[in-house]
């Protein structure tokens, strides 16, 4: 909890905002937390319209995922991409992942961090060999 309230008071100065204890506009936590699938892409494109309709000065993205469908990581990243207020991304907490989808996900956002002991990455076994066939982690 700690190191979040660090990466909101970074992110408030990152985008220009000054808040105070009387503030009543404070960012947005949008947990992704799982697969990638369309039912995650319709929760976050309408968590980003309602944090842009209630004025939010950012949201966070807290990421901990193994990758997910294509189509759903499109969707999150043209709803990202076309928010009107920043998108932080922030893969946490401890032993999190973004990978696969979850990679080009925290690269659509503006801003980035992660906690630490986190990674990220995102791979497509290939065959060595002509012979050779590709198999799945």
């Amino acid at each position: 909890m700690k190191r979040l309230r660090s990466l909101l008071g970074m992110a408030l100065v990152a985008v220009g905002v000054t808040a105070s204890a009387q503030s009543a506009s404070v960012g947005r936590l949008i947990e992704i937390d799982g697969p990638i699938g369309p039912a995650l892409a319709w929760h976050v494109s309408r968590a980003l319209e309602r944090a842009a309709a209630d004025k939010a000065p950012f949201v966070i993205l807290r990421i901990d995922t193994p990758g997910g469908l294509d189509t759903a990581m499109r969707d999150m990243i043209q709803a990202i991409l076309a928010a009107p207020l920043p998108v932080i991304a922030y893969v946490a907490p401890e032993g999190a992942r973004a990978a696969s989808a979850g990679t080009y996900i925290l690269y659509a956002c503006p801003l980035a961090a992660m906690a630490p002991a986190t990674n990220l990455g995102a791979a497509t076994p290939i065959p060595m060999s002509r012979g050779q066939r590709a198999t799945s982690a």
